[in-house]
């Protein structure tokens, strides 16, 4: 009696297809589990060489306040996202007297929306007065505190609620060097003139190129208005000026001509 072949060892490829649909079918399954899997929730980021977790915004707060307090030589700050509350920037006040006083070095870097915030100007004016230093920039960057080029704080979650405390020496220079190129690009901040439609060329032609970035790279508005700390309102204007400058006819067409026109001046 003959023996019967075996059918995928006559035919390689249907073996090889067999093979393939178990794969499928256990990858189908093994996704399907980890769906159904509740996901795993973080913990909370655990201290290392160099770096301590605060947890909590009062524990933050006396925290700075703590290694502002003991500042001897330099404190460096990045505040974005637009002007801050009026009874923060007052309780502010005294602190920045205090540790100018004391003979410690001042820098700030804000954003450019800061300029048309009535609180922002009047603290500004003031601790200027006292020997601080002030500047905007256009673009988004993080909340940063640098104490005597030794301590860093940073925030280390979404809403603020974790800050890290970094001392490691390399990542300190590097993020005061950061701040330093930030420095560098950022404009003073004037008062003159002191009224904000007058102070408006000053800065507006600045934001507006960063929207034109943001829109070639397709950023969404809300996202755009975040990164620059403007209203939504005050992006759409913006938004409808530079149709008009490119001849667009709506976000998208804008988005396209900017970007080629970036492409063309790279290529020139």
């Amino acid at each position: 009696m003959p023996q019967q072949k075996d059918t995928n060892a006559a035919d390689p490829q249907r073996a090889l297809r067999e093979a393939a649909r178990s794969l499928n079918e256990l990858a189908d399954r093994l996704a399907a589990e980890a769906d159904a899997r509740p996901a795993p929730r973080p913990g909370p980021p655990a201290d290392g060489p160099g770096i301590r977790y605060v947890h909590g915004k009062a524990e933050i707060l006396a925290a700075m306040q703590e290694h502002i307090d003991a500042a001897r030589i330099e404190i460096l700050t990045a505040q974005p996202e637009g002007p801050r509350p009026g009874p923060v920037l007052r309780a502010a006040l005294e602190a920045v007297r205090g540790r100018i006083s004391a003979g410690v070095a001042m820098r700030t870097l804000y954003q450019h929306s800061t300029r048309f915030d009535e609180a922002t100007k009047d603290y500004v004016r003031t601790v200027t007065e006292y020997g601080a230093r002030i500047r905007t920039l256009d673009e988004f960057f993080d909340r940063l505190i640098i104490v005597d080029r030794t301590t860093v704080f940073l925030p280390a979650n979404a809403d603020r609620s974790i800050a890290a405390v970094v001392t490691e020496p390399a990542v300190v220079r590097f993020l005061a060097d950061t701040f330093e190129r930030a420095w560098d690009r950022a404009a003073p901040y004037p008062f003159v003139p002191v009224r904000a439609a007058d102070a408006a060329a000053d800065v507006v032609p600045a934001i507006r190129e960063a929207i034109a970035k943001l829109l070639a790279e397709g950023r969404s508005d809300r996202e755009i208005a975040r990164r620059l700390a403007i209203s939504l309102r005050s992006l759409q204007s913006h938004v409808s000026h530079l149709k008009a400058e490119y001849g667009a006819e709506h976000r998208f067409q804008l988005g396209f001509l900017i970007g080629q026109n970036t492409t063309a001046n790279d290529v020139g």
